[in-house]
């Protein structure tokens, strides 16, 4: 594994960017290849992908696969799904892909179906109960933001007489308006930690036992389940319907494992395997597509391409599909937990940008409120749009609207519209105290800013399956060129033992050793 900065390829990638890719001109660019789209669209499982409207050419990807090739992309992801150690900090494989993997195939398949089995047959078994209309997950994390993403993106698929919840925030203004509404008789509550540890987990974990006992509640037994390894810490907690995973499931890549019951209780047995279909189709894509047609490579790389040579600094994902609302929050963790690292695989400093940040909001809600700056702002912050050919509703007109809304979007970015277009419009409105010159340079959008355009012909679980994958592939990328590993999260643990800390000092003032600002601030919020 070579560090992206120390191959010939980089240096080949600073030249061509200084020559050609820092002006490339998409409107010229367009205007002097009329075969642009074809050459630069791309049909994975499930997924279509317009790369045309990105600041790239052939020559550019030829770069970045060259690039791929000498940081050893193909033998670190062929070495990942045989199951090697790739999370070198931890000492552990990574085998998400092994969860999605059929009957028979791929590392651990035995354990990895007999779990998926018994977890189906339990979530088919509270679909068929009509005493049980609610069902509440309780976790944080990869244990919450997978299923409270999968669960709403695909309501069409659906048991609508099973009300899902989702709590994670330890903040009580999170668990307590959804107990509110709670008949103890008629909810299942889903611990999710893979330790039963978690802090957050199992504080809002005893909230909801002592308000189950409080409400009458007493078979703890059959309306409680988890899914964690620590069977024994769930058994003292009175919980006997247990469903594990391996050290080998990342948090944030555990949508696929036991973690999934509460998608498996909303959307069936069928339907959750279709989800694994779909991702493990992208997983043989992602492993056998040649590196040029190889479309989480060459995503991976662009977010590369953008990060270290352009200086970009984000993405807007804008997902024109309600169901899809959560996708922005789970993709930030998806991608900033696993490549928001600052030193290389051996620990030494890293002398360039890595995970940029990710944000976003469904379209055409964004539209409304930060498109302004996507198209008029300081900076230039390449734009995912997702688009979803056919809807799972009848009203078409609304369907309509919506896409016209994200292909116009994204053209609106590309094209901008010069001071002199503008000037020679009617201005919807005229002001007064500005003259025609002055009010076109308002109305002006300088345009050639980027964007990808994913389009599903349908949001199904097969489809979001790739979807997800493709995401999840994408991000081991550009982690591999940068040299980082991407299955690791340090950063998250010092404000752990942090708040384990200051939590008793909360109770007692006492602020002996603290630095002033925190003492004066817990003293400030203990008055």
């Amino acid at each position: 594994m070579t560090r992206g900065d120390r191959t010939r390829a980089w240096v080949a990638l600073q030249g061509h960017y200084a020559a050609h890719g820092r002006d490339l001109d998409l409107r010229e660019a367009f205007a002097r290849d009329p075969g642009r789209f074809a050459s630069l669209s791309f049909q994975a499982p499930g997924v279509f992908a317009d790369l045309s409207k990105n600041r790239v050419d052939l020559a550019t990807l030829r770069f970045l696969v060259d690039l791929a090739e000498e940081c050893g992309v193909p033998a670190q992801r062929d070495a990942m799904l045989r199951g090697e150690v790739a999370n070198a900090t931890e000492g552990r494989a990574v085998l998400h892909t092994a969860l999605r993997a059929p009957r028979g195939v791929g590392p651990f398949s035995d354990d990895v179906h007999g779990v998926l089995d018994a977890m189906l047959a339990y979530a088919e078994q509270v679909r068929a109960d009509d005493g049980i209309t609610d069902i509440v997950n309780i976790g944080i994390g990869g244990s919450d933001l997978g299923p409270q993403m999968v669960v709403p993106a695909l309501d069409a698929f659906c048991h609508h007489g099973k009300r899902l919840h989702f709590v994670s925030n330890v903040d009580g203004h999170d668990i307590t308006p959804v107990l509110r509404g709670l008949d103890p008789q008629r909810t299942l509550f889903i611990v999710a930690s893979k330790t039963f540890t978690t802090q957050e987990t199992m504080a809002n974990a005893q909230v909801a036992k002592a308000w189950f006992l409080a409400h009458g509640g007493t078979d703890i037994a059959r309306h409680f389940a988890a899914t964690t390894t620590n069977v024994q810490a769930a058994a003292a907690f009175g919980i006997s319907t247990t469903f594990g995973f391996w050290d080998w499931v990342g948090g944030r890549y555990s949508l696929w494992s036991a973690i999934g019951l509460p998608i498996a209780i909303a959307i069936g047995d069928t339907n959750f395997r279709g989800l694994l279909a779909g991702a493990h189709a992208m997983d043989r894509h992602f492993a056998e597509a040649p590196l040029a047609q190889n479309l989480p490579v060459l995503l991976g790389l662009l977010d590369v391409w953008y990060r270290n040579f352009h200086g970009f600094t984000s993405r807007s994902v804008a997902p024109y599909h309600q169901g899809l609302r959560r996708l922005p929050a789970y993709l930030q963790q998806l991608e900033m937990e696993s490549n928001g690292k600052c030193v290389d695989v051996d620990g030494a400093p890293l002398p360039f940008g890595t995970s940029p940040v990710v944000w976003g909001e469904p379209g055409t809600n964004g539209q409304h409120a930060y498109f302004q700056m996507l198209h008029q702002g300081t900076d230039v912050i390449p734009v995912e749009f997702i688009l979803v050919k056919t809807p799972t509703h009848a009203q078409a007109d609304l369907h309509h609207k919506l896409l016209a809304n994200g292909l116009a979007q994204a053209q609106a970015l590309m094209l901008g519209k010069t001071a002199e277009v503008a000037q020679g419009e009617r201005a919807p409105t005229a002001s007064a105290t500005l003259d025609r010159a002055v009010l076109a340079r308002h109305r002006s959008f300088p345009g050639n800013r980027p964007s990808t355009t994913f389009v599903l012909d349908k949001l199904t679980p097969g489809t979001l399956g790739a979807l997800i994958a493709l995401y999840e592939h994408r991000v081991y990328t550009s982690g591999v060129v940068w040299g980082i590993n991407s299955f690791d999260q340090w950063g998250v643990e010092l404000g752990k033992a942090l708040a384990s800390d200051l939590l008793p000092r909360l109770a007692s003032g006492d602020v002996a050793g603290l630095d002033s600002s925190t003492a004066g601030l817990l003293a400030r919020v203990r008055a």
